[in-house]
């Protein structure tokens, strides 16, 4: 795909266990005298990822297509902060109710048709109380309806390999057709956690909404989990009588986030037990080693035509080595392809390159290098001003 490739092979290698937990990880599997049992006995499908690499550590019926309930509502989320970061709405737009909107039933924030609240509270809303009338409040304000707003989630999810899934609406309510998986839903979990801004809200145990007005209305997080568990953070529950007791929970220990999904339990109890549960076997059984940390500048590349002459390349998001505990230390290399001859315009965030790390020839974990900022195309103008510049000093 590339024209030309300049690959740098690291002559640095890595203490790490052979049995590091990329694709080698299975569930259900006795591993030098680590044997894991059932650790959702109750769950209809559930499994554990590490974040950084996206390993799975545990896994049961993991693609099984099942109703997700508010759950949805972590694709939801996703959009709202991606348009964040494209620079397409801020945190503190203000945002209109309409009467379809303040009319969902379930869990709410109870708006009122024509209220105007924040992109900020909403989203505490959606993350804090799990508010169907300010999921819907924002997918009509980021995509005209509602409609075209899960038309976005499913292209999402396409492009993040969620085959298990298909959305039928932006909050979760029961609709026929309207499934994911716990794997799928991992997946999402993972990408919304690199948004690290997203915790904030997530991790809300209490607050409240119209602090200013006469009636505050009262926020308490529906997982009980970044209350009573240490280093838990997020992400959403879910209920519905046919999808029964849902959660993905995410918790971070020193250097190591894990995300942890169950789906159907038979109630918040045992739900809340076997993801303790689940997080506790892997911080118990797994570290983490960083190699890379959140927007690292990995290299410089000339940009050819560019406004800018050049454009860092970096590692959009904290990448780490998933290690088992206490296990026999072996090599891997790491290897750093980054395209050459780029050509303006190059778009913020365009992939120019991969980070691979491999062991006997095998691919363990990779992770795409992309650009820091936006080049745009030069004119006639910026070229002759950069030649003079060259040639004359300045």
């Amino acid at each position: 795909m590339y024209k030309k490739l300049l690959i740098m092979l690291l002559s640095t290698l890595f203490i790490l266990s052979p049995y590091t937990a990329f694709a080698e990880v299975k569930p259900k599997t006795a591993q030098k005298g680590i044997h894991i049992t059932d650790l959702a006995p109750n769950a209809s499908s559930a499994v554990l990822m590490d974040r950084d690499t996206g390993a799975i550590i545990y896994e049961k019926n993991g693609h099984k297509p099942l109703p997700p309930a508010s759950i949805t509502k972590v694709m939801t989320m996703l959009l709202i902060m991606e348009a964040i970061d494209r620079g397409e709405m801020k945190l503190t737009d203000k945002v209109r109710t309409s009467e379809y909107a303040a009319s969902m039933g379930g869990s709410q924030i109870f708006l009122e048709a024509g209220e105007q609240m924040t992109v900020s509270d909403m989203l505490k809303g959606i993350a804090v109380a799990s508010g169907n009338d300010a999921s819907v409040a924002m997918a009509e304000h980021m995509a005209g309806t509602e409609e075209a707003f899960v038309q976005k989630m499913n292209e999402r999810a396409k492009q993040l390999g969620m085959d298990d899934t298909t959305f039928k609406n932006c909050n979760g309510l029961p609709v026929p057709g309207h499934v994911s998986s716990a794997h799928d839903i991992a997946i999402m979990s993972r990408e919304l956690l690199k948004h690290e801004q997203i915790t904030k809200y997530t991790g809300i145990y209490q607050d409240y909404l119209r602090k200013d007005a006469k009636k505050p209305f009262w926020l308490v997080n529906t997982n009980k989990l970044v209350r009573f568990y240490t280093g838990a953070d997020g992400l959403k529950t879910g209920y519905t009588s046919e999808a029964k007791f849902c959660l993905t929970a995410t918790a971070k220990r020193g250097n190591m986030r894990v995300i942890a999904v169950v789906m159907g339990e038979p109630d918040s109890k045992v739900r809340n037990q076997e993801v303790s549960s689940m997080l506790d076997f892997a911080f118990n059984q797994y570290t983490t080693l960083p190699l890379y940390k959140d927007q690292q500048v990995v290299q410089q590349v000339k940009v050819d035509k560019g406004k800018q002459a050049s454009v860092n390349v970096i590692v959009p998001y904290r990448f780490s080595m998933l290690l088992k505990k206490g296990q026999k230390a072996e090599h891997y290399e790491r290897v750093v392809t980054i395209k050459q001859d780029i050509k303006a315009p190059v778009a913020k965030g365009e992939k120019l390159g991969q980070i691979t790390i491999r062991k006997d020839g095998r691919t363990m974990a990779s992770i795409d290098l992309v650009a820091a900022d936006a080049v745009g195309r030069a004119n006639w103008w910026d070229i002759f001003s950069r030649t003079a510049r060259r040639m004359f000093g300045g």
